[in-house]
């Protein structure tokens, strides 16, 4: 089962303003962070803008990444190009990494020019750090809902740059007040913390995207969808499950065991149960479902034979099966069209064998009789009023003969090319086994017969008396 894939207009809409948003506000604080830095001689403020222009780099990649993946899948891409996002986060990774070397050398550095590095920490250095720390607040609050509801691994990406933005403006903050204070290396140091917290940030990235372009399995998701699909009613096992993040999205198989003595019909009813279980666990997942049919130990001999004759389209009834010493013995009906030749016939018939001893073992003794196939649908009329009276008066006195048979009613008489079919309904004693019923019909058939042999088919309906 396959489920169509469908284009969230708006949602990537809201990821496009959102990156928007963030490369306006990265390229403003990388401007004033660089000023106030290059006004103060501060080598933390300097690397924060560093850290901002880089930043500013990654949401401009991030915007086009998103503008990527949101377009559909196409000849050449049969999964979409969700995996544009993880690529974008990537990129600012090594973005990040890079910048982390940067300001570590720079801050050792500066540690071995001792005094002789001169900071002027003024109003514009505090007020560019204070501004930068509430909009680096505001903007990773707003962006990590929005990845969160949009799942987006680039948006997030950019949650996490403006969060270590947020630590690492603090800690410079601190080191441009050391050395207000009389202690100049503290702007180093701070520096040291800034690289800290920039490599954390660019560790966490990297993780995450590499497993997306590993196609790691969504290590919280599986579990709550593995659950989800052997809750359904139905599914008797989970053989195997497969999942993958693509963007906002995660696509994988999954393959369950199910009865193979349902129908059609109700496979398909599961594999659908199984499809609204997972998208109820996780909406932004789409899973192909694959059902396998599984013996059951408490399957019947007649579900077993009457299932290798539903595989092979071939209508069986009068199953009669013996256990002789160690020889299981299996007779049965076979319906094939009248019409068709008797060597072509055979062969079905023997096919069918053959497939009655894979199921039940090579020495199993099976004979197949074979009658043609009733048409569908005989085209027949009401018999006359006089010859319907006449068969029901018959059908009432023979149930008398018979015993356990009473209340004859509902008597229709039809005649049709082959013959007369007659449909009766009787009334049984409620306790009566059904074997006692249906010899006590069989008989009332057999008689009627005999005296009425241009009847094709009597069909006899049984109902306790009470009903």
């Amino acid at each position: 089962m396959t489920e169509t894939r469908t284009f969230d207009v708006e949602g990537g809409n809201r990821k496009l303003a959102a990156a928007r948003a963030s490369i306006a506000a990265s390229a403003l604080l990388a401007v004033a962070k660089l000023a106030a830095g290059v006004w103060s001689g501060s080598l933390a403020l300097l690397s924060e803008a560093g850290h901002a222009f880089v930043d500013t780099g990654a949401t401009v990649i991030t915007f086009y990444a998103l503008r990527e993946a949101q377009k559909p899948a196409d000849a050449e891409h049969h999964y979409g190009h969700g995996k544009y996002e993880a690529l974008a986060a990537l990129v600012e990774t090594g973005l990040l990494f890079g910048l982390a070397i940067i300001v570590v050398g720079e801050a050792i550095r500066r540690l071995g020019e001792g005094h002789s590095v001169e900071i002027d920490a003024g109003w514009p250095a505090y007020g560019v750090l204070i501004g930068s720390i509430c909009v680096d607040f505001v903007r990773s609050r707003q962006l990590s809902v929005i990845a969160r509801e949009e799942r987006s691994d680039a948006l997030a990406a950019d949650a996490i740059h403006f969060a270590s933005d947020l630590v690492s403006s603090v800690l410079a903050l601190a080191g441009v007040a050391a050395a207000h204070y009389g202690f100049p290396q503290g702007d180093a140091l701070a520096s040291f913390g800034v690289a800290a917290f920039i490599a954390i940030a660019g560790y966490r990235l990297g993780r995450r995207t590499i497993d997306t372009l590993l196609d790691a399995a969504p290590r919280e998701l599986a579990p709550q969808i593995e659950q989800a699909i052997l809750d359904v009613p139905g599914v008797m096992t989970l053989d195997s499950l497969r999942l993958r993040s693509a963007g906002a999205e995660v696509i994988g198989e999954a393959t369950v065991g199910v009865a193979r003595t349902l129908r059609v019909e109700q496979a398909a009813r599961i594999k659908e149960a199984v499809s609204s279980a997972i998208l109820a666990a996780a909406p932004h997942a789409r899973v192909t479902i694959t059902a396998d049919p599984l013996a059951l130990d408490d399957e019947t001999m007649v579900e077993r034979i009457m299932l290798v004759a539903a595989r092979r389209h071939i209508i069986a009834h009068h199953v009669l099966a013996q256990q002789i010493g160690e020889r299981l013995a299996i007779g049965l009906d076979i319906e094939l069209d009248g019409a068709m030749p008797m060597g072509r016939a055979h062969a079905i018939a023997t096919d069918f064998e053959s497939a009655i001893r894979d199921e039940f073992g090579a020495d199993v003794e099976i004979e197949t009789h074979i009658e043609p196939l009733a048409p569908h649908v005989l085209i027949g009329r009401d018999a006359p009023e006089e010859m319907s009276g006449e068969i029901a008066a018959a059908l009432d006195r023979y149930s008398e003969l018979v015993g356990y048979i009473a209340n004859i009613h509902d008597v229709r008489v039809r005649e049709t090319a082959g013959g007369l079919v007659v449909n009766y309904h009787c009334a049984v004693d409620a306790a009566v086994p059904v074997e006692t019923m249906h010899a006590a019909v069989d008989e009332l058939e057999r008689r009627f017969r005999a005296d009425y042999p241009e009847i094709l088919r009597i069909v006899g309906h049984a109902e306790p008396e009470d009903h």
